[in-house]
């Protein structure tokens, strides 16, 4: 899935990669997919309860030297 849109919080911790992510969503239609690069341990537990709540679907999660992508597609 080719992302329509992309997001980099690395180097910021909680709360910024989640408000920037809600913040990134919000401005997206459905079928749009958001790439967040990340590398704050905690955006792995606190993504998916945020996409959860905003009733995006979490499409993959890749983990590589430290960082995390989280590939997100847009449900509206």
């Amino acid at each position: 899935m080719e992302p329509t849109h992309r997001l980099d919080v690395l180097g910021h911790y909680c709360p910024i990669p989640i408000s920037q992510a809600r913040k990134s969503l919000s401005g997206m239609i459905s079928g749009q997919v958001l790439e967040v690069l990340a590398d704050d341990p905690e955006t792995l537990h606190d993504m998916p309860l945020l996409l959860d709540r905003l009733g995006h679907r979490l499409v993959d999660v890749l983990k590589q030297a430290g960082e995390f992508r989280f590939i997100i597609e847009v449900n509206r």
